[in-house]
């Protein structure tokens, strides 16, 4: 086990590394704290020679619920809540820049950026109680972190623009057949079927592999930061309305929202 992180836990075991979100008391939710820490452990991998596929995965009983909206620190500073508003991006960005091959072992909840991460990864193996949305849309805000063209990849652009318009909450056998997973099993088979699949990558050679990856990512993620750098401002944007602030409350009341456009 590798120490030094307060919310991730790290363990290794040959070629293969295992990223868990330890934050099982609250969903796994994604702290600032949380999100640091898989920016910085994706960056790691940069300088890792012995792994050659890395896992992530979640504790406890939902890979993770999204993000902690329970942070409500929000710098006074336009120029600080762009960089701030960032740091979703720059985690999706470190997890894309693994030079391993990357595995999203998926059980219970997968929601918002807790969906983001897998669609981040290059393969998504998920157990049979998965589901997966972005409900950002319900609570006001657009879908950010880089992720939209992600998801687009994997399930094309007319259910893409259904999962992220309405928000909804779609099962694990309906994402198989949209393409969003790669593999479902029985949840008590997940681990097996995770470590089966990387055991296979890990045995591959690993130059040609990673250069493969690399190449198959600069075509399919082309045109992305031309598209998305402005999805930070987008954010920021969206969270100076009215409906938002509608969305924020509705969320917290446990009611249904009442947009105005406003």
């Amino acid at each position: 086990m590798t120490h030094g992180y307060d919310f991730l836990e790290i363990t290794k075991d040959g070629h293969i590394a295992t990223v868990t979100l330890n934050r099982p008391d609250n969903l796994n939710a994604l702290s600032s704290g949380l999100m640091k820490e898989i920016e910085q452990v994706s960056r790691s991998f940069l300088e890792d020679e012995a792994s050659r596929v890395v896992v992530f995965r979640g504790a406890g009983k939902h890979f993770s619920a999204g993000a902690d909206l329970k942070e409500q620190a929000v710098p006074s500073n336009l120029v600080m809540q762009r960089r701030t508003s960032g740091l979703g991006g720059r985690m999706i960005k470190a997890i894309l820049d693994i030079p391993q091959v990357t595995i999203a072992s998926v059980h219970g909840a997968a929601l918002g950026g807790g969906a983001c991460i897998p669609t981040a990864c290059d393969f998504r193996v998920a157990a049979d109680d998965a589901f997966c949305g972005y409900p950002e849309v319900n609570l006001g805000i657009n879908l950010q972190w880089l992720s939209l063209p992600l998801c687009v990849r994997l399930i094309g652009p007319s259910r893409a623009k259904r999962m992220i318009m309405l928000g909804d909450r779609e099962s694990a056998k309906t994402l198989f057949e949209w393409g969003f997973f790669d593999l479902i099993v029985p949840v008590d088979q997940l681990q097996e079927a995770t470590t089966r699949m990387a055991e296979r990558y890990a045995a591959q050679p690993p130059i040609p592999t990673q250069m493969i990856k690399q190449s198959v990512n600069a075509v399919s993620n082309a045109i992305d930061q031309a598209i998305m750098h402005m999805d930070t401002d987008q954010f920021l944007l969206t969270t100076g309305t009215e409906d938002r602030r509608e969305g924020n409350r509705a969320f917290f009341e446990k009611r249904e929202p009442e947009f105005k456009g406003n």
